[in-house]
């Protein structure tokens, strides 16, 4: 049973890690970028890991410390183990420069008049793919801890992520097309840096396995919280605003949430 949960998880993380080459294939075949559609969505995808992050992850991240240790110790750990996984993520953040980095958002529109030379594009490119890969690691981990302790929770959790990934894909897409004129190793390039989400969860269960127990697996669930939340605030929903449609990103928000809300009343005992 537990390896059919791993393969459930790694395939649920895969598939949101190689969402990016859906916003590569949507690059090639649109000249403009919906951005109505991309607002809503990216406001979803923020509300359904807001949501979900404290309003089932932490306590379920409390439930299963506090089966090991009393009540009021589990908070605090769990509460430790929340702002950890924000400084994690939020660490990684800043260790990318600003010009590579998919928090710092461009107009895809922008990227497709850029005069720059084909070496200066290429390299954009492969720095964009470069500096996805190592921020999508630590969510390929989250999405495959949330998928391991409950396969349901982790289904809207692998949508979110994937809806999130697919403008990343379409950051180094852009660039390399351009400078290579090949939409085919714009697409490879795209796709690769996807990778690193089901490589993340693979490395790091590899690591963590030896040491899983229910103390160790509730900090990493809150630590997932942690880096959830930060996603959502720091790159989806500036994202969201930033293609121009502010009160569309907040109804996706709430959508998201209610969504979130329904999908996880529905699995109640």
């Amino acid at each position: 049973m537990l390896s059919e949960n791993v393969l459930f998880a790694l395939c649920l993380t895969l598939f949101a890690g190689l969402s990016t080459g859906i916003g590569s294939t949507i690059a090639f075949f649109s000249k403009r970028t919906n951005t109505r559609f991309l607002s809503l969505a990216l406001g979803f995808s923020a509300g359904v890991m807001i949501y979900v992050s404290f309003m089932d992850i932490i306590p379920q991240a409390q439930l299963t410390v506090n089966s090991v240790i009393e009540f009021k110790q589990s908070w605090w750990i769990v509460v430790a183990s929340f702002f950890g996984g924000v400084f994690l993520i939020g660490i990684i953040d800043k260790l990318i420069p600003s010009p590579e980095n998919p928090h710092e958002l461009k107009d895809v529109e922008d990227m497709y008049s850029t005069q720059e030379k084909e070496k200066s594009l290429m390299r954009m490119g492969l720095f964009t793919a470069l500096a996805i890969a190592i921020h999508n690691f630590p969510e390929g981990l989250a999405t495959f801890t949330a998928a391991l302790s409950d396969p349901s929770l982790g289904i809207p959790i692998a949508i979110a992520i994937a809806i999130h990934n697919i403008p990343e894909g379409i950051a180094v897409s852009v660039p390399v097309y351009f400078a290579t004129g090949d939409r085919k190793k714009a697409f490879v390039y795209s796709f690769l840096s996807g990778l690193a989400e089901p490589a993340g969860a693979l490395i790091g269960y590899l690591i963590l396995m030896p040491f899983l127990n229910e103390l160790v697996f509730g900090i990493l669930f809150a630590g997932v919280a942690g880096i959830m939340v930060f996603i959502s605030l720091d790159e989806l929903l500036p994202a969201a605003q930033k293609y121009g449609w502010h009160h569309l990103s907040i109804y996706g928000l709430v959508l998201g949430m209610m969504v979130m809300a329904l999908s996880l009343l529905m699995f109640l005992k």
